[in-house]
């Protein structure tokens, strides 16, 4: 399964913890979150919105489910000293 990370979601999410330019956004590939899987210091974000997350039986596995629209709402509970990784479908 390739892993897509929505851009718009890491920019929203990083304006409420950090501010971040589009350029300092990094993209993570699927063998590098593999790796990553279980790394107390990378929180993954699950930011699939509507029938995408609720049809899916897929889950990375300790993964959080976000709802995207609610960016405001969950931000802020996350330390800023941790990296990210937003996925959707």
């Amino acid at each position: 399964m390739k892993i897509r990370f929505l851009l718009l979601f890491s920019l929203l999410l990083f304006a409420f913890l950090t501010p971040v330019s589009a350029s300092e956004v990094m993209l993570m590939d699927k063998d590098e979150l593999k790796a990553n899987l279980g790394n107390s210091d990378v929180v993954i974000l699950d930011v699939r919105a509507g029938r995408d997350w609720s049809s899916s039986e897929l889950q990375i596995k300790g993964s959080v489910r976000v709802n995207p629209g609610d960016v405001d709402s969950w931000a802020g509970d996350y330390a800023k000293d941790k990296t990210y990784v937003l996925y959707c479908a």
